[in-house]
C-alpha cells in the first residue's frame, strides 16, 4: 500500500508540474441530437393566405407580379438564392410576358433534383377565380419545403421551379395554350446544355383539398410512383393516396418528353377546379401536412435511387 501510494504521489506531482506548462482543456460539449426534418403546415398555411389575399393572379397581371415579389421574398428570407427566367410567350390573347422563378439549394452533387409548382391562376373574365388549392396549395408546399431543405444535407441540389403559365389564356385545354412556363424551362435548358443534370423532377399541383385525394399519373415515372405511394402507405396516409391510376396533362409533361424521369403529385378530383369557389373554404393545412410529409419521407429513397443506378424511363 505504501509503495503503490508514493508511487501516485510522485504521478500526481509530476502531471501538476506539467499542466502549469500547458493551455487548459475546455470540456467537450456534448453533441447535441440532430432535429428530424418537420414540414410546418402552419407556416405553409400563412403562404397559401398570402396568395389568395392578392385576387385572381392569371399571367402577366400585377397580381401574379406581387405573387412572384412574395415568392422572392420568402426565399430571400432563408438565404436560397434564385434568378428570374423572363420570357414573351405568344397566347391566344397576344404576347404575354412571364417570369419563372428558379431557387437552388445546394447538395452533395451538382446534379438537380427539381421540385415544381405553378404559380399562375386561371383566367376567367365572368367570376373572381382565387385559386386557393390551384395552385396556391402546392406552391405554398414549396415554399415550406424549401425551408425545411436548407436544414437538410442534400445529397443532390434541390432547385426549386415556380413556373408562369401553366393555365391557358382560353377556356379549354388545348396545345399550344398551356404549360408555357415549364416548355420554355426545358427548351432553355436544352440549349444551355444543363438539362442532362436535372435528374429527376417532382411536380405538385392543387393539393389543398379538403377531402384530399391523389391518385398515381400514368404520365410519371413508374419508379417515382411506387416510391412516394409505398411512403404515404408507411406514414399511415393510404386512404389518401389511393393506388389508382389516371392520367393527367401537367406542367411534367414537357419534362417527361425530353427524357427526364418526373411524378405529378396532384388532387384533380376537387369539385371546386375552375370555379368560383376555390377558396379558403374549400382548403386545408392538414392536406399541405401530408403531402409536405410524404415528399420529405420519398426524398431520400429518390436520392438513392438515382445514386446507386440509372433508373428506368418509365
Amino acid at each position: 500500500m505504501q509503495t503503490v501510494l508514493v508511487v501516485a504521489t510522485l504521478f500526481f506531482v509530476a502531471c501538476s508540474a506539467d499542466a502549469k506548462n500547458q493551455a487548459p482543456v475546455a470540456p467537450v460539449a456534448p453533441v447535441a441530437p440532430v432535429a428530424p426534418l418537420k414540414f410546418d403546415s402552419s407556416r405553409a398555411w400563412i403562404d397559401l393566405q398570402r396568395q389568395v389575399a392578392f385576387g385572381p393572379r392569371p399571367a402577366g397581371s400585377p397580381a401574379l407580379a406581387q405573387t412572384r415579389q412574395y415568392i422572392e421574398s420568402q426565399l430571400k428570407a432563408i438565404d436560397v438564392p434564385y434568378r428570374e427566367q423572363t420570357f414573351d410567350a405568344m397566347t391566344p390573347a397576344g404576347i404575354i410576358r412571364m417570369t419563372n422563378i428558379i431557387g437552388t439549394i445546394p447538395g452533395r452533387r451538382p446534379d438537380r433534383i427539381g421540385i415544381a409548382t405553378h404559380y399562375d391562376t386561371k383566367r376567367f373574365a365572368e367570376f373572381k377565380f382565387l385559386g386557393a388549392s390551384d395552385a396556391a396549395s402546392s406552391t405554398a408546399a414549396t415554399l415550406e419545403l424549401a425551408r425545411v431543405l436548407t436544414n437538410r444535407r442534400n445529397e443532390y441540389t434541390i432547385e426549386l421551379l415556380f413556373l408562369d403559365g401553366e393555365e391557358a389564356v382560353n377556356r379549354e385545354w388545348r396545345d399550344p395554350d398551356n404549360t408555357y412556363g415549364s416548355k420554355y424551362y426545358v427548351k432553355a435548358a436544352q440549349q444551355a446544355g444543363t438539362l442532362g443534370r436535372l435528374k429527376t423532377l417532382i411536380l405538385l399541383d392543387m393539393i389543398g383539398d379538403r377531402d384530399l385525394d391523389i391518385r398515381p399519373d400514368t404520365n410519371s415515372a413508374r419508379w417515382l410512383n411506387t416510391i412516394v405511394w409505398g411512403s404515404a402507405a408507411r406514414l399511415g396516409y393510404s386512404s389518401t393516396f389511393i393506388p389508382q391510376d389516371f392520367t393527367v396533362e401537367d406542367d411534367h409533361l414537357p419534362f417527361v418528353e425530353a427524357g427526364v424521369p418526373s411524378i405529378d403529385i396532384i388532387d384533380l378530383d376537387y369539385p371546386q377546379w375552375h370555379t368560383a369557389q376555390d377558396d379558403l373554404d374549400h382548403v386545408s393545412a392538414r392536406s399541405l401536412q401530408i403531402v409536405g410529409d410524404v415528399v420529405l419521407d420519398a426524398l431520400p429513397q429518390i436520392e438513392q435511387q438515382l445514386a446507386g443506378n440509372t433508373p428506368p424511363a418509365r
